[in-house]
């Protein structure tokens, strides 16, 4: 990670001794390497840690588990499933949209910019912060799972009760073996399948997590989020 991408304050105390591990610091080599090699890295640096830097630590209400950012030259900007404003909202995004309005019946935004979200309180995090142009998962494995895992357990550990949620089998297995996140958490924790087209018909549709989530949050003390966008 370059200086321009510096854990946010909140989020020291948690991250601080995972920035010393040997993956950690391998992360930080292999991302230079990459950018002096000429290859194209997104979302662009000071970006990189947008979820944290909007989503304090102490702000958390909701957690939303992506993968990796969008490939895409101007599409990533440091937040699970949103895009940059005037780019074109992409099709997990427009069946996340779709179940809004079938859950919530809120309509459906024009923009696929999903910072309003963050700043309530819902971190949208993936679970690589970086990724190479036209590569998708091409930064799995170089050392962001392990600063991303202590953000999920960092979330998991607060006494405030928050609600994760889990698309798809690949936020399903990041959550699986988090302390906190078990049968007994005073979390609440709702899985379905990916909004993805691939995946969106046999489970996501109907699954009605935003309303599960605002009913969960009220009922908590904690306040709903407002969807809209």
């Amino acid at each position: 990670m370059s200086n321009s991408d510096a854990i946010p304050q909140s989020w020291r105390a948690a991250l601080d001794p995972v920035l010393a591990n040997p993956e950690a610091r391998r992360l930080g080599g292999f991302l230079a390497a990459e950018e002096s090699a000429g290859k194209r890295i997104y979302p662009p640096r000071g970006t990189r840690l947008a979820a944290l830097d909007l989503t304090p630590l102490d702000a958390v209400k909701v957690v939303i588990l992506g993968q990796d950012p969008y490939h895409g030259a101007g599409q990533a900007h440091g937040l699970s499933f949103s895009v940059q404003d005037g780019v074109k909202v992409p099709p997990s995004l427009v069946n996340i949209y779709k179940e809004q309005e079938s859950d919530l019946g809120l309509p459906r935004p024009a923009h696929g910019n999903l910072t309003g979200w963050a700043r309530q309180g819902v971190l949208l995090l993936n679970a690589s912060l970086t990724v190479e142009d036209g590569k998708p998962a091409s930064h799995a494995g170089k050392g962001w799972e392990t600063i991303t895992d202590a953000v999920v357990a960092a979330v998991a550990a607060k006494d405030e009760p928050c609600v994760f949620m889990l698309w798809g089998n690949h936020a399903r297995k990041k959550a699986a073996n988090v302390p906190g996140l078990g049968p007994d958490t005073h979390h609440l924790v709702l899985t379905a399948p990916h909004p993805s087209p691939l995946s969106a018909h046999s489970g996501w549709f109907g699954s009605k997590h935003f309303s599960k989530a605002n009913a969960f949050l009220e009922a908590q003390g904690r306040g709903a989020v407002d969807w809209r966008l």
